[in-house]
């Protein structure tokens, strides 16, 4: 099924509607989602101290990584914001056009840090990329607020809005992404991880070189074993509990709510809508079925499709599972007020200059947008600026 955007109401207008009627104000960043029960903001509150607690060698850290807390990359303006670190992906595409994580050779992630003790056994400052990834790529922090609720709306959802056949020449023809074992994905930048679950646990070990319950994996340098002595901590290095504690902080977070808007951000909100940016960043998504009352069928102002989309050249890096070197999941635009730099590598520095980076099916929208008068351009800015 083709589901193209027709007229939307935004999360704009739903905060202005709740500051109207005097209902209680929206979350600030960094706080939970309203409406969880005491035991779930007690599991939200605990797992804030695992998110943000400091690992060291002696605890699990390491021997590669690239921070020493989950708190470490997302802490602006709160835990589970953004942050300054940029990290390195590495992977080859095949001569047969399918894709090569270098999983058995360290990959996708290459950590930019190493402990003392792997210093002093290897001489290396960072972990090193093989010879055979034909590619590399720089990664910005993702924001992890709101998260909970884009892992709770349906896989079907998701397919709906899939057009991987432009069958109505719109020039805009998303598709799903799909983990090795055909879920479909959601999280990262390539859409290649199915489950909020996975992309957490994910994290502990790709960033911080702790491994878990979930993934209790031999670690390597680059596909090499692990000289003697210098990973003194037993698999797993962090409990079940403290990874589900962890996980639930992350889960329970709220997106971060728009500001209230102008008469000109809502005249933005329109031409945005009119130049078709929202044939794949989708106003609204909506949740499932879900043991968590707070995010059960709930109304999702998150601005993505959760699709692959071609980007063009320019933006190509690297590829991960169906996703080629030029597709990347759209990019969610809820809490983008709160970001400094943009697109997946943080190459941009304003959301201007983002959209007019834009190219393959965001091109015609890049065009339109750069053709807009300069009133009608400033209104789609100052739209942006208050998500």
């Amino acid at each position: 099924m083709i589901i193209k955007a027709g007229f939307w109401s935004t999360a704009l207008g739903v905060t202005a509607l709740l500051f109207a009627i005097g209902c209680a104000r929206p979350p600030k960043p960094g706080e939970p989602l309203r409406g969880l029960t005491r035991v779930q903001r007690d599991r939200f509150d605990r797992g804030r101290l695992v998110f943000t607690r400091e690992f060291t060698p002696e605890t699990g850290l390491g021997p590669l990584f690239n921070a020493v807390a989950c708190g470490e990359c997302h802490e602006d303006p709160a835990s589970g914001g953004i942050g300054d670190e940029v990290e390195i992906h590495a992977a080859a595409s095949r001569p047969d056009g399918t894709c090569d994580a270098l999983t058995d050779l360290g990959g996708p992630v290459y950590q930019l840090h190493v402990t003392p003790a792997l210093k002093a056994a290897l001489g290396i400052d960072e972990e090193p990329i093989p010879s055979r990834a034909t590619a590399r790529a720089r990664r910005t922090t993702p924001p992890l607020m709101g998260l909970g609720l884009l892992d709770a709306v349906p896989d079907e959802e998701i397919l709906d809005l899939a057009d991987p056949d432009d069958r109505d020449h719109d020039g805009v023809s998303g598709r799903p992404n799909r983990s090795p074992d055909g879920r479909i994905g959601r999280f990262g930048r390539k859409a290649f991880v199915p489950t909020l679950r996975e992309f957490n646990t994910g994290a502990f070990l790709f960033e911080q070189g702790v491994t878990s319950p979930d993934q209790p994996v031999e670690e390597t340098v680059a596909g090499t074993p692990l000289p003697p002595g210098v990973d003194p901590v037993p698999e797993p290095e962090i409990s079940g509990d403290d990874l589900l504690l962890a996980d639930a902080f992350v889960r329970f977070l709220a997106p971060p709510a728009p500001e209230r808007p102008a008469f000109s951000a809502r005249q933005g909100e329109r031409v945005f809508e009119s130049i078709r940016c929202v044939s794949c960043h989708r106003p609204w998504l909506r949740t499932g079925d879900s043991p968590v009352r707070a995010l059960r069928h709930k109304k999702v102002g998150a601005y993505t499709d959760l699709l692959l989309h071609d980007m063009g050249p320019d933006l190509a890096d690297v590829c991960l599972g169906l996703a080629t070197p030029a597709e990347f999941r759209t990019e969610p635009l809820m809490g983008l007020r709160l970001r400094g730099r943009f697109l997946h590598d943080g190459r941009a520095a304003t959301i201007e200059a983002a959209i007019r980076l834009h190219g393959g099916e965001g091109t015609r929208a890049r065009d339109r947008f750069a053709a807009l008068s300069d009133s009608d351009r400033r209104a789609v800015l100052e739209f942006l600026g208050r998500l």
